[in-house]
């Protein structure tokens, strides 16, 4: 699949979009797309990561962007899939043939429909682009302090998304900070503006902001200095484990008593706050609906030890499922999770990845795959089969017989 690098930008109109679009490979990885759609003077709504491919699990499971308060999630971007069936048949799924599996592919997860060989996105028309970073040290003995500025941020974050922002930002024991604010079409001093209000909270808590901005011609500019330097980015993989949640806009004015619990069970918390409420409308792709209700996407990290006995780790991932997890999930209750930065080990993984969506889902899975032939963990159709106690996978009713 990683050869599948073909790509071609084209006009688009299906009724519902008419415009530029990119065909691509199921190959070509963020960064390819958007210096192919830059050269064009368009823009294409990728990963933060510049090596994620497009066609698989990311825009097939949902794929947030730095775009994504403007354009929308990677799913709300697909136009089509050229596709493999369970069957060997190649066939294209849009919004006028085949659409159940359209539907499905738009949101749900990737690796359990079918063999995704390249897709068709919408291009946007490229912008000048400005953007932000800064980070704020806290003393170990001024807790209180931290989770003062994190509240201050959370207070400032509604008008910041509504502004068409998205921004990532992380805390944890002793820190806070703002890797990456994107500002499509803004001028730099309308972003200095939008983050007033929250340089003023920490004024008063006698903490002056020293942020650095940023603005470029290009959105191939802006992410390249926020994430290169391209190709390999400067995101590390395989570093963390994880657990996440969707935190709805209307938990957030309560949500420092939960911040601190976080931060007392030493995780790093991880926010992507974006806005994607205004896309995906009437049901039109299968992305879990509770995004569209979310003003930050939730991933709680605690550290990978490559020294450690593999044992300790997978004691440390049960800590995020039967610790972390359930702190977060007492206070939103129903807000489901984003499933690719998600606990894998999640027990309802069928109401928090897929939510309402789930029984249609699970019905296009068995009509297209009756034979069960694609499996991913926590994906579609996946309480079927268990992996056995030699490590082989199994039809869930063969391996309790096995077991008794």
């Amino acid at each position: 699949m990683h050869h599948l690098k073909d790509t071609e930008i084209i006009d688009w109109d299906d009724g519902q979009y008419a415009g530029k679009a990119l065909k691509l490979g199921a190959g070509v990885q963020g960064f390819e797309a958007i210096e192919v759609a830059r050269r064009e003077g368009l823009t294409i709504v990728t990963g933060e990561c510049p090596t994620v491919g497009l066609a698989g699990a990311y825009t097939q499971g949902g794929g947030h962007s730095a775009l994504s308060s403007v354009f929308g999630l990677a799913a709300d971007n697909a136009l089509s899939f050229d596709v493999v069936t369970p069957s060997g048949e190649l066939v294209t799924a849009s919004s006028s043939e085949n659409q159940d599996l359209y539907w499905a592919l738009s949101g749900s997860g990737g690796g359990v429909f079918g063999v995704v060989v390249s897709m068709v996105v919408r291009a946007h028309p490229d912008a000048k682009v400005s953007g932000a970073r800064f980070a704020v040290a806290i003393p170990s003995n001024q807790s209180e302090l931290l989770y003062d500025v994190v509240d201050a941020f959370h207070a400032a974050l509604p008008d910041i998304v509504d502004a068409g922002i998205m921004v990532i930002y992380f805390f944890g024991p002793g820190f806070f900070q703002v890797a990456a604010i994107t500002a499509y079409d803004k001028k730099r001093e309308e972003t200095e503006q939008i983050l007033a209000p929250f340089s003023t909270s920490l004024a008063r808590l006698g903490i002056e902001l020293e942020v650095a901005y940023t603005e470029f011609s290009s959105y191939a500019d802006h992410y390249d200095h926020y994430w290169g330097p391209l190709p390999s980015g400067n995101i590390q993989v395989g570093t963390d484990l994880f657990g996440g949640r969707l935190l709805p806009r209307k938990v957030l004015p309560d949500f420092a008593p939960t911040t601190r619990k976080l931060v007392e069970l030493g995780v790093v918390f991880i926010g992507v706050g974006l806005d994607v409420s205004p896309f995906g409308k009437n049901n039109i792709n299968a992305v879990l609906p509770q995004w569209r209700d979310s003003i930050v996407q939730v991933s709680l990290t605690l550290p990978w030890d490559f020294e450690a006995p593999f044992e300790e780790m997978v004691a440390l991932q049960d800590r995020i499922t039967n610790e972390v997890q359930p702190v977060i999930e007492a206070v939103t209750p129903g807000a489901g999770a984003y499933m690719n930065e998600a606990d894998f080990q999640q027990p309802d993984w069928q109401e928090t990845f897929f939510g309402e969506n789930y029984p249609e889902l699970l019905r296009i899975k068995n009509n297209l795959d009756p034979e069960g032939l694609l499996y991913a963990v926590a994906g579609v159709g996946s309480e079927s089969w268990k992996v056995d106690d030699h490590g082989r996978m199994c039809r869930s009713f063969s391996c309790e017989r096995r077991r008794a």
